[in-house]
């Protein structure tokens, strides 16, 4: 069984049927929000960022959401192939046993105890993150505005009841409660136009390093927003995937926007060259945002992803791993306190992904473009 489906736009189609794909021609990499379901990219993202894509000199934009950021933030360090083995070895052992009298672990203790593994793993190495010779990292945060714009046991559900039903009329008018807000590396300008959505730009710094990560981590109610980030507008910043969940970014129109000082881009410098977006991902739909998982209108292509080969584990591959599904949050809850059972779990599915990396390998040396279906 195949495990690897390919899928094309079609201007990422027409440049593949000609060239082929070529390191060089890689000019963004997308990482989801998604929880333990980007686990399975763990081989891909060994074989891409250790192998395949360490040799052109092109500069190459990382762009992330929640996991997705921090998979992206650990392409950045100086031996990647270790740094990914460590969070897939840290983020499957991660365990957080509730309080005594809770049957679940409070928002408090999460983000704490996430906050510390987070500096531990970067600890030291910051800067090999953000003075990357080649990759410009894009962290994506979601920043409360209004009634979102402090954290509140009232006020923030109520603000994201508010959010989720202006989202269902139109996912720009949820701009009203909450904000795209991306830090950056090197002060790159974004490679995404911003007019499908109210955005502001940060330069990502030491200081504000570590909260961003843990912000663009942040999902709400189930860990504390990050207050106040060093060097950005002040307020309560959540998951990146909150706003844009599958990074449906509009890479086409102009591959680096315009506009890098922090008031947002516009997309309109016009590149004669837009090169291709790279995106593992683990399903083909690229969804917007969180609360539109459940709005299926609104999981189709659209020309944003014109220029973009994503690559994603086979439905029926997927059936043939533990539980039948990819890992997921759901099993924190499934397993409990059986950490052994969920840990056995997970690595057999990250074990069994190798086959992800090993079919793509295969591909690119010999692009079979039957394979290659639209996006």
């Amino acid at each position: 069984m195949q495990a690897l489906r390919l899928y094309a736009g079609p201007q990422a189609r027409r440049h593949i049927e000609q060239h082929g794909l070529r390191p060089q021609d890689v000019r963004v990499v997308p990482g989801a929000a998604g929880g333990p379901k980007g686990l399975v990219l763990g081989p891909l993202d060994r074989f891409i960022f250790g192998d395949w894509l360490a040799s052109p000199e092109q500069p190459v934009h990382l762009v992330g959401a929640s996991i997705g950021a921090w998979r992206m933030a650990t392409a950045c360090l100086a031996n990647p192939v270790e740094a990914f083995q460590r969070l897939e070895d840290d983020y499957i052992a991660q365990h957080f046993a509730a309080e005594p009298g809770r049957k679940r672990p409070s928002a408090d203790l999460v983000s704490e105890m996430f906050g510390r593994s987070l500096a531990a793993f970067y600890g030291g190495r910051v800067q090999e993150v953000l003075q990357h010779p080649r990759y410009r990292l894009h962290i994506v945060t979601s920043r409360g505005r209004h009634l979102l714009g402090r954290e509140h046991g009232l006020r923030t559900p109520l603000g994201y009841f508010g959010a989720f039903l202006t989202n269902t009329v139109h996912r720009k008018a949820m701009g009203a409660w909450l904000e795209r807000v991306v830090f950056s590396s090197q002060h790159a300008p974004l490679p995404f136009a911003t007019s499908d959505y109210r955005t502001r730009q940060v330069a990502l710094t030491e200081e504000n390093f570590n909260p961003a990560l843990q912000a663009s981590c942040s999902i709400p109610f189930m860990l504390r927003s990050v207050r106040d980030i060093p060097g950005a507008p002040p307020g309560a910043y959540w998951d990146g995937g909150i706003t844009d969940y599958h990074l449906h970014l509009n890479y086409a129109s102009d591959l680096i926007a315009t506009g890098a000082d922090g008031a947002g881009a516009s997309g309109q410098n016009h590149s004669k060259n837009q090169g291709l977006v790279l995106y593992p991902h683990f399903q083909k739909a690229v969804v917007p945002g969180w609360l539109d998982k459940g709005l299926k209108w609104r999981h189709g292509a659209t020309h944003f992803l014109d220029n973009m080969l994503l690559l994603a584990p086979d439905p029926a591959w997927i059936s043939t791993l533990p539980n039948a599904k990819l890992p997921d949050r759901n099993d924190f809850l499934r397993y409990g306190n059986d950490l052994p059972g969920r840990i056995k779990a997970w690595s057999t599915a990250v074990a069994a992904s190798r086959q992800l990396a090993d079919e793509f390998q295969g591909w690119l040396a010999k692009p079979d473009m039957g394979r290659v279906e639209a996006i």
